[in-house]
């Protein structure tokens, strides 16, 4: 299965997601965002496939977000995008995409919504120790 992950391994949520989908015996084009962002058509399909607005694939934690005034509700799509291409921090992540479906894999073990079911074999344990897959690979979460 093609699988791109769009990654920032400073990300405990990314680091994990890229150990779920390595644990489903795929071994994912990895993509560090900061270092080689998307283009803005690729970031804007990526939001569009996850079923996500602007908005909401923007990282409002990050100290930028405020910094450039991006929480104010007149901020336009464009201009959003536009900070998120200036300014990669400001990607939510990790994007994943499969030929299932594209994801924000936040919490990270919604990737498994587009990997397939039958791939995982035994349990798997996230970085703080919450169970996702028991022994016999199925979800928990």
């Amino acid at each position: 299965m093609d699988v791109t992950i769009y990654h920032n391994p400073a990300c405990g949520t990314s680091r994990n997601t890229l150990a779920l989908i390595r644990h489903a015996g795929i071994e994912p084009t990895v993509i560090d965002y900061l270092k080689t962002p998307p283009s803005r058509d690729e970031l804007a399909q990526m939001i569009r496939d996850a079923g996500l607005s602007v908005r909401e694939a923007i990282r409002a934690k990050e100290t930028h977000y405020e910094e450039l005034g991006l929480n104010d509700a007149s901020v336009t799509d464009d201009q959003l995008l536009n900070a998120m291409l200036k300014h990669p921090i400001l990607i939510n992540r990790p994007f994943v995409v499969t030929p299932k479906g594209t994801r924000l894999s936040r919490p990270s073990e919604a990737v498994l919504d587009i990997l397939p079911a039958n791939a995982f074999k035994g349990a798997f344990v996230k970085e703080d120790g919450e169970k996702v897959l028991d022994e016999e690979g199925r979800r928990l979460v």
